[in-house]
């Protein structure tokens, strides 16, 4: 019964030791109507994420969790030398298609595009000299990774070899869901989500599991309708399901100090503005930024 309620949708795995939600395929079909407008998406946060690399002089980038690509192609479009990643084959052959249709484009015929995961990104991807000026990893990516053996050694692991590529003086901006308020309360903070835009989804479910009176798993039923792909057919209700291990703020700011060894100047901001514990705002998301000391 705990399995068929908590199960990820998709079991399979598309690289060594990191579990691939979306390898059925239904969730990255679906994923770019639940985005909804790929411009208004990033709208919402490009001046923040454009001055912050500018002001760190940041030319290289690497999205670490590119997914369909959507954050990568905004960072093309502004000038920037991009890598992109991600575990899931499925969700890379979106940010392929795009390369390959604005191939004529210098920007992206010179995007580099790998599958690669985090538990094993030094072996899957050659670091340019002393790394990337800035690494990358929004949308809650981070959360996907699941703690199967109980002591966030994986956590641990991936975030080091996340952090090995920034160049020193570089930074990273990663962040998560505000998983304090939804374990205190069992549901998302009230408000407009920073990254999700579509008008079609319908239903949202969340669900937590418990391993040792300890939150282990964050699960989301989503329910998106589809518009139909012929005249006057009815639209289709897809369904799929989500996981991720629900991060807690002080204990994430934590695990990415040790992955820096201490040598960071670290930062914290609530839906890409200042954020202060206790304030009345409750932000969807936390927004971490690291800068790697030289």
């Amino acid at each position: 019964m705990v399995d068929s309620v908590y199960r990820t949708r998709s079991l399979g795995v598309a690289a060594e030791g990191l579990p691939d939600q979306y390898a059925d395929g239904r969730a990255a079909r679906v994923w770019q109507l639940y985005i909804g407008d790929t411009r208004g998406r990033t709208a919402e946060y490009r001046s923040w994420l454009l001055a912050l690399l500018r002001q760190h002089r940041c030319r290289s980038v690497l999205d670490v969790a590119c997914g369909t690509g959507v954050d990568s192609i905004m960072l093309l479009e502004e000038g920037f030398q991009v890598t992109s990643v991600d575990a899931s084959d499925k969700m890379l052959k979106y940010a392929l298609k795009e390369r390959w249709e604005r191939r004529k484009e210098e920007s992206f015929d010179r995007w580099v595009i790998e599958e690669a995961n985090w538990l094993t990104l030094e072996k899957d991807l050659e670091k340019p000299g002393d790394g990337f000026d800035a690494v990358i990893c929004l949308g809650n990516s981070f959360a996907h990774l699941p703690d199967f053996k109980g002591d966030q050694s994986d956590h641990k692991l991936a975030l080091r070899n996340i952090a090995s590529m920034v160049r020193p003086g570089g930074v990273l901006v990663i962040d998560h869901r505000n998983y304090d308020h939804i374990l205190a309360t069992g549901c998302a903070p009230p408000g407009k989500n920073i990254y999700y835009k579509s008008d079609l989804t319908k239903d949202i479910t969340t669900s937590v599991l418990l391993v040792n009176n300890k939150a282990h798993m964050v699960t989301l039923d989503y329910t998106v309708q589809v518009p139909p792909t012929e005249a006057g057919a009815a639209p289709e209700l897809s369904k799929f399901r989500l996981s991720y291990y629900p991060h807690r703020l002080e204990a994430f700011t934590a695990l990415l100090k040790g992955a820096f060894q201490g040598k960071c100047q670290h930062s914290v901001l609530g839906d890409f503005q200042p954020y202060t514990p206790g304030q009345a705002h409750i932000p969807c998301y936390f927004i971490h930024v690291v800068k790697k000391m030289a």
